[in-house]
Parts: structure tokens; sequence; C-alpha cells
């Protein structure tokens, strides 16, 4: 059975493209239009678009819609920079771009615009392929839980990897829905992955799919490891290092080491996009702080049902906010990628070549 994402997180229109505004989930569900390079920038900046495979793709848009004001040498130059320094942690940013640029550089200014549209719905429509098969490869790991025990697979995530954060099914939800579609009994456990609280998406992607699952507090994980309340933990990465050792949303790692602890299997779900073959370990991976105010501030609805802010630490307090953690590959039971699962210290060999097949 095919993912159909409910409402698509990016396509193209007549004036640029339509992304899905994840500022406003779960609480509203809106569309926002970008038509400038400029706009494309703040959208991944500001996390109106975030998930490292959704994040690379809308790059790739980017410059598609940067070339389309002008293609020359300078102004695509300045579009593949404009973007790179977006966000430093997720490498599918990077890898986009690189793809885009090694399309895009060669040709004649007067051939770039059109070759940049298709390159970048290239990138959308593989990973929607993608998410399909790294579900398949997962759905593996909850069939092998389901045949060993009656009841629900319980399956521990953290931020949010569903078709909210990508151009398909997702990555550590993509085995998940599998399951679901499969008839298998699931029930996920969703961390809120405070402070930008990302878990909420996918408790919000989960209900509308009609996917059992509860919500907890991002300290509520061990103590759930620890009395035997989950059968595995999958979560995605931002940036996955040669050796295996992978950044993903911070708290990532507190959980690989609960469960480690508690002999639970931790997983990670990561294309080969999310793969860093240039870096060599985790102490490589650039690690982005972010706005102290997102840890000052709650985001939520009013008593008159109106989004607002509200403030739950002084504007003065001293905030140390780093937006993702890295859990070493030690932690790994395996990578679930589009090709298999890996053993962390074993993605060379499943990806020998630069390009995913």
């Amino acid at each position: 059975m095919t993912f159909k994402q409910p409402i698509p997180t990016i396509r193209r229109d007549a004036d640029g493209v339509v992304i899905l505004d994840q500022t406003l989930l779960p609480h509203r569900c809106a569309q926002h239009r970008l038509s400038t390079l400029d706009e494309v920038a703040h959208a991944i900046r500001s996390m109106q678009v975030r998930g490292a495979p959704l994040i690379g793709a809308t790059a790739a848009y980017g410059v598609a819609i940067a070339l389309g004001r002008d293609a020359a040498d300078e102004a695509l130059d300045h579009a593949l920079r404009a973007l790179a320094a977006t966000r430093p942690t997720a490498v599918n940013l990077h890898w986009a771009l690189g793809r885009m640029g090694a399309r895009l550089l060669p040709l004649a200014p007067s051939a770039r615009a059109e070759a940049a549209w298709l390159e970048a719905e290239a990138i959308r429509l593989e990973d929607q392929e993608t998410c399909a098969a790294i579900g398949r490869h997962g759905l593996a790991l909850i069939e092998a839980v389901a045949a060993r025990r009656p009841g629900p697979v319980r399956v521990m995530t953290h931020c949010n990897a569903g078709w909210v954060a990508t151009c398909g099914a997702g990555t550590a939800l993509a085995p998940v829905y599998a399951a679901h579609a499969r008839g298998i009994a699931v029930h996920v456990l969703v961390s809120e992955t405070r402070p930008r609280n990302q878990g909420l998406l996918t408790a919000w992607e989960l209900r509308e799919a009609g996917v059992p699952h509860s919500l907890i507090a991002d300290n509520a994980a061990g103590i759930l490891l620890a009395r035997g309340d989950t059968d595995l933990v999958i979560t995605g990465a931002d940036r996955v290092a040669a050796n295996g050792d992978s950044a993903n949303k911070v708290g990532t790692c507190l959980k690989a080491l609960a469960a480690q602890d508690a002999g639970v299997p931790f997983y990670i779900a990561a294309p080969f996009s999310t793969l860093d073959f240039a870096c060599p370990d985790g102490s490589a991976i650039p690690i982005e702080d972010r706005d102290a105010d997102e840890l000052r501030c709650v985001n939520g609805l009013d008593a008159a049902g109106q989004l607002t802010s509200l403030r739950q630490a002084p504007e003065d307090m001293a905030v140390i906010n780093p937006a993702f953690d890295v859990t070493p590959a030690r932690l790994i039971r395996g990578i679930i990628t589009e090709r298999g699962i890996a053993a962390p210290g074993a993605l060379r060999e499943m990806f020998p070549a630069a390009e995913p097949s």
C-alpha cells in the first residue's frame, strides 16, 4: 500500500511553492506560499518547514525560485550560499544544494530555470520512494516483536520524523504506518520534545491517521523503558557520521542511554541523504544553538482559542539552547535506510558508491 500524504508538505504552484506551515501545528493547519529566495530561507530558518528530508527538498525548490528571476552564475552562487546558511546541522540541506549545483552549474543560464524545477521535483519524488522503502525495512522490526507476544507493539519515538517532516511517509514513523496498514497492533509513545514540542506534531499526525498513541513528557521516557513498557525506540536523524554517530533533536541521546540500560533496542531511521561520509564521527557534527526565547516562552492556545506565546522565564534569564545532540554509534542497534538495516559501522558497505540507487 502506497502512503499518500493527507496534505502535501510542499508543492509547486504558479508563483513558487506552497508549504504546510509547521509553526502553526498542531493547533492550526494552514498552508503558506513562498515566492522568493528570501521567503524560502526564512521558512527553513524559522522552522515553517522542518525535518531533514523536507528541508533539503525545500532548499532545492528555493534554488529554482531564485533562478526564475536571475539564472546568471552570480545569482546561482548567491542562492546556494544563502540557503546553505539557514540551518547548520541537517546535512540533507547541503546534500540537496550540492546536487542542485552539480546539475545546474554546467548549463547555460538560459537552461537553468527549467532544469532547476525538474531537479527539485525529482528530489521530492525520490524522497517519497525512500520513505516507503524505509517503512518496508523497518516493518520487519515491528513484525518480529508482534510475532513474539500478543498485544500492541510499543514504539517510542522522539521529535517528529513522520510525513510532516518529509515528502512521503516519514522516516522513523514510516515503519509504524506500514505496520498499521498491515493490521499489526501498534502503540506509539510520543515524547513531547521540548522546547519546540515537535512531539505534538507526531501526536497530531498519528491521530489523523488513526494510529494509537500516547503523548509522554520527555522525562518520563526513562521509567517507561525501565519498567518494560517499550519494545523498541525509533527516531529520525539530521546527520549521521561515517562511524554511525547520529545527530537528532536534543533529548535523543538521553533516550538511547536509557534504552541501553533497559535492554530495549534503539534504532535510527535515515535515508542516504542524511548520511555524511565526509564527517568521521559525531564530534565533527555542527550543533545548532537556537534563540533563547524558544526556552523562555511557550506557544499554545489561549482561553479564546487564539494562538499566543506565554513567557515562562524572565526575558533576561540566561539560557543554553542546543537544538540537537549526538547519539554515539555504540548505543544504536541499527540504522534503517532505504537499502536495509545496517549496523552503525557498516553504512559504507551498504552505500559503497556516492549516490543511492
